[in-house]
């Protein structure tokens, strides 16, 4: 392992040799089988159904999951599914979940699909991969995903099979007792086989696969992107970007003898790639704390402890996630702690500075997208940190910052500081095929290689990368996205609204929360209160439900008569720093919101009297929003 402490160490590894003549593995299921040779006997994966630090759990080596996704892969084969046929999983984390991903792109394409979506949206994803296969998790209580699988394979006819995860076995008495007493009824109306999962690898050889791997590189994974509108869009993942994924983190980040938890859902890049794959390469250790995660009952009250139960090295966390922990004391022994790694969103840096206060340890934040099968950046581990920043481009990952036509046509390229459209060439891009739509792939890359990301950023002059907004206007609350057109589709159909503009809104928790300004028709009337009640019942998820709604004489808009969004998001910043002063009891006032070149939008903030500046500073570093003193301060 190289520690990754600079770009000269990052440029150093690239000078070694090209990407093309790094010894790797052909597929994932070849990296697998060289760690199970290599560490046979040394803990893979961990799965624990409840939080409690004693509650019961399952470990499998490396040679115990190379069995298991041998056999998960060739029962795959022996129910239809080649190297171009889809096998969809919809499931929380469990050790059956790691099977399922690891056999699915051994013996065709895996398709990982949001449990959290509804009805349509994962019949919608079925239906445009056109998955054969189905593993999801047999009836259990406090989960509607049976429901939920057996209604959108109703309207996904090319579904053949459904295989179910039984979580009972993970149960110990007299809760297994019961369970089968509560199991809630599902209705089933599809015409698909229902099979056990674990009853139907049992059946399959362990010892070596019933089919030949292609020699090439092939697609291997099918995830879909965020959002809460419509059918999301479907990314292709190669083996050689899922390789370059586990590769960096072998390289720069784990070593086999590194425990890693990680509460966040297989159906996500950050858990599949960055760390699945890193640790199939290096060798170490993951931890998967309950099915639903950071979302499980418990979760964050047991956390110190889980980490002491398991000797975590590496914490895999989101902001909204660290900002829940630090509201608990840390009561139990974290000493085994070397840092954590954050993605998602920004790091507020009060957040930061508490974390490493309360732990002893440092947060490392990253960057990656599911359109470049993750990882493009991330802040050294034993290096300098740019809080705020999401650190250095990683080895043979090339960023620009680019000014570019519709069609991809670059037109400018900027200067240090300048900031522009981020877009990356790196192994997990895979060019000009990026979605399974080829509609979709148009414009996506600037000069044919390099993929546009939409986000906005900058490189300063020491190669750290800054994101400043996005030209894209997805909101993202907690790491989830929400599409806006949702909530605008949803406040247009009320007879009174003639425009929409729904934006994200800063929240010291969750990074955003949506909001959404109102124009009405002339002469019409309603209420904020009215309208919220009226979208509540025509938005399909509660996290895209708005958290305030207003009501303007004019929205802004742009010459062409479009919704001018900076402008919305300049009253958002306005609105709620404002009552955070209120609030707070601080006598300052929010004279404007400015964009600036280098942060993007930016306060500017006049004080009227004494200032509490520990406290206030602790209350800013909670928002992850830039502010400066007005020049009169």
């Amino acid at each position: 392992m190289v520690a990754f402490t600079s770009v000269d160490v990052r440029n150093q590894v690239e000078a070694e040799m090209p990407w093309s003549e790094r010894d790797i593995p052909l597929t994932v299921y070849d990296a697998i089988l060289r760690t199970a040779q290599t560490h046979p006997d040394n803990n893979a994966i961990s799965f624990q159904l409840l939080s409690d630090p004693d509650a019961k759990a399952e470990t499998l080596t490396w040679k115990d999951l190379l069995g298991r996704v041998t056999q998960t892969a060739n029962l795959f084969h022996s129910l239809g599914v080649g190297e171009t046929d889809v096998v969809a999983m919809l499931l929380p984390n469990a050790n059956e979940t790691a099977m399922t991903l690891l056999g699915g792109m051994t013996a065709g394409i895996t398709n990982p699909i949001n449990p959290l979506l509804d009805v349509e949206q994962i019949a919608g994803i079925l239906n445009e991969t056109k998955a054969k296969v189905l593993v999801t998790l047999k009836s259990f209580p406090k989960t509607d995903v049976a429901q939920k699988a057996a209604q959108a394979a109703a309207f996904a006819p090319n579904v053949k099979a459904i295989l179910e995860i039984d979580l009972l076995r993970y149960l110990t008495p007299p809760k297994s007792w019961i369970v089968p007493l509560i199991r809630p009824k599902v209705d089933a109306r599809h015409s698909a086989r229902v099979l056990n999962f674990v009853d139907e690898i049992n059946k399959q050889p362990a010892d070596k696969l019933i089919f030949e791997q292609s020699k090439e590189d092939r697609v291997a994974a099918y995830f879909h992107t965020g959002g809460t509108t419509g059918t999301p869009k479907v990314a292709q993942h190669k083996f050689s970007g899922m390789i370059y994924n586990g590769w960096l983190g072998q390289e720069l980040l784990f070593e086999a003898d590194d425990v890693m938890i990680c509460p966040l859902p297989l159906f996500h890049v950050f858990a599949t790639y960055p760390i699945m794959m890193s640790a199939i390469e290096s060798g170490a250790h993951v931890v998967f704390p309950t099915p639903a995660g950071y979302r499980g009952d418990g979760v964050f009250d047991n956390f110190w402890k889980l980490i002491e139960r398991w000797n975590v090295t590496f914490l895999i966390t989101v902001p909204t996630a660290l900002a829940a922990l630090m509201q608990r004391p840390v009561d139990a022994d974290v000493s085994s702690l070397k840092t954590a790694i954050s993605g998602s969103a920004a790091m507020p840096v009060e957040l930061y500075k508490r974390f490493e206060k309360a732990t002893g340890v440092q947060v490392a934040e990253g960057y990656g997208l599911t359109e470049a099968t993750c990882l493009v950046s991330v802040n050294p581990i034993e290096g300098k940190k740019k809080v705020g920043s999401v650190g250095i481009p990683l080895p043979y990952t090339d960023v620009r910052i680019l000014h570019c036509e519709p069609d991809g046509t670059v037109t400018y390229e900027c200067e240090t500081d300048e900031v522009g459209e981020i877009c990356i060439a790196n192994p997990g891009v895979f060019e000009g095929s990026t979605y399974t739509e080829e509609g979709k792939n148009l414009g996506l890359f600037a000069d044919r290689i390099y993929l546009r990301t939409g986000d906005l950023g900058r490189l300063d002059e020491d190669s750290y990368l800054w994101i400043t907004g996005r030209k894209k206007d997805l909101i993202i609350r907690g790491g989830h996205n929400i599409d806006p057109a949702e909530i605008e589709d949803a406040l247009i159909s009320h007879p009174a609204v003639a425009f929409v503009g729904a934006i994200g809104q800063p929240d010291a928790h969750s990074g955003e929360l949506p909001c959404a300004y109102v124009e009405l028709v002339d002469g019409a009337m309603t209420s904020p209160s009215e309208l919220l009640d009226y979208c509540k019942s025509r938005i399909h998820e509660r996290a895209a439900i708005p958290k305030h709604i207003e009501i303007l004489d004019e929205l802004p808009k742009t010459a062409v008569g479009k919704i001018f969004k900076p402008d919305l998001r300049k009253l958002a910043i306005k609105r709620v720093f404002t009552k955070v002063m209120e609030s707070g009891g601080f006598p300052v006032e929010v004279v404007e919101v400015v964009d600036d070149k280098k942060r993007g939008l930016t306060m500017k903030l006049r004080r009227h009297g004494s200032l509490d500046e520990d406290k206030f500073t602790s209350t800013m570093g909670q928002f992850a929003s830039q502010w400066d003193w007005a020049e009169d301060a």
